[in-house]
């Protein structure tokens, strides 16, 4: 069924089905990798990690995003915040979908096997980190932030739809002040916690910021795609422009040569550095076919996106951008996957039917969750104040 819009009050009408095929795809993918659990559950919760992380990041982009429209007060991008408030809506529901990794901790990390930690002199001097109460106490207070940044923001953005006002436009603004502050601070220890300390013998400092890289490109390369779905159903074609286009094919562009500045900083310290037990990861990750996913991710994360974006024109060709959003998001999942997986299989990359099914649950069940609150409400802040002048905004 085509998706039905009305002009006048920027609602879709009816929805299609997208929303139910996506709650039947989630719902069916994590029920065929609890099957998958049942045969080899250190696979699975390997692979439900990769999915989480990937999903989760998404979130977190539209938190990035909607904060940072605030703080800057811009106005090309009024037009896009739904899309983004939308996206960061869905943030509540990983608390859930987190559940399957707290009932994973022993089988993800070693640190968590007190035997273990008893015999090692660097997890011993971590204990007071990388202990079990810890990390639950760090993760809930994670979820807390950012639930009450997305809820806050989300709820004043649906008063504005009811009557615009300095005030809530001034209430959004203050919360995405320290909003970012805490986003910064709990996106960077999230991804020590979850990701970097599945290999706790290493660490880099810089690691936060390189899964904020790849969170930055994930959320725009959705962005993207979302709103060429949306032209193509005929909806908001008018509104959401080639300038539009145009600028977010710039920050696609430079979140690209951020991600490969952070990525590049991070092998060379180490790499000139040479300490045996910061070499770890990059020598683990350079072991039989991971050592082809290593010249993917280089290749298809920068070279290629670097070179296809590298031109106005390319900008702003919609075609152009749809492919390199596709594109991104695959190599979103490999950088992710190869974070993830070298600590299972050390000898070589195994992509399993496991890691496939479910990146179909999480992801089916958010965008169920984000679909049916996108077509609930304006697809637009359609009180904003800088709305007609984000229709007309043109690049110069």
């Amino acid at each position: 069924m085509k998706t039905k819009f009305n002009r006048d009050t920027f609602r879709i009408t009816e929805a299609g089905n997208i929303g139910k095929f996506a709650l039947i795809a989630g719902v069916a993918g994590l029920a065929i990798s609890a099957a998958g659990y049942l045969t080899d559950s250190k696979q699975f919760f390997y692979s439900y990690l990769t999915a989480f992380t990937f999903w989760a990041t998404i979130g977190l982009g539209g938190l990035f995003f909607t904060m940072l429209h605030h703080l800057t007060s811009a106005t090309w991008s009024v037009v896009l915040r739904r899309m983004t408030e939308t996206v960061m809506a869905t943030l509540p529901m990983l608390i859930i979908l987190f559940l399957p990794v707290v009932l994973g901790m022993h089988d993800l990390y070693h640190w968590t096997h007190k035997d273990v930690v008893e015999h090692d002199a660097v997890l011993k001097s971590k204990e007071a980190y990388l202990n079990m109460p810890f990390f639950f106490i760090r993760t809930a207070l994670y979820f807390v932030v950012w639930f009450l940044l997305s809820r806050t923001l989300y709820n004043s953005s649906l008063q504005e739809d009811q009557a615009s006002s300095p005030e809530l436009t001034m209430k959004m603004k203050r919360v995405s002040a320290p909003g970012m502050v805490l986003f910064g601070l709990t996106l960077t220890f999230a991804s020590f916690d979850w990701l970097m300390s599945l290999d706790p013998h290493w660490y880099s400092t810089i690691y936060g910021v390189y899964v904020f890289s790849g969170t930055v490109l994930a959320i725009l390369s959705f962005i993207i795609l979302l709103a060429q779905y949306l032209r193509k159903q005929e909806i908001l074609e008018d509104v959401v422009t080639v300038e539009h286009y145009h600028d977010l094919g710039k920050l696609l562009f430079a979140f690209t040569v951020f991600w490969a500045y952070i990525a590049f900083s991070q092998f060379m310290l180490i790499w000139y550095a040479n300490i045996p037990e910061e070499t770890l990861f990059f020598d683990h990750r350079w072991h039989g076919s991971w050592k082809a996913v290593s010249m993917i991710i280089l290749f298809g994360h920068f070279v290629v996106p670097f070179v296809v974006l590298l031109t106005r024109a390319a900008k702003r060709n919609l075609l152009i951008l749809k492919v390199m959003s596709v594109w991104l998001l695959v190599m979103h999942w490999v950088d992710i996957y190869w974070l993830v997986m070298p600590n299972l299989h050390k000898e070589g990359a195994v992509v399993t039917w496991m890691d496939i099914t479910t990146m179909i649950g999480v992801g089916g069940l958010f965008i169920w969750l984000f679909w049916n609150r996108f077509v609930s409400q304006p697809i637009v802040p359609v009180k904003d104040p800088k709305f007609a002048a984000s229709v007309q905004f043109e690049n110069i």
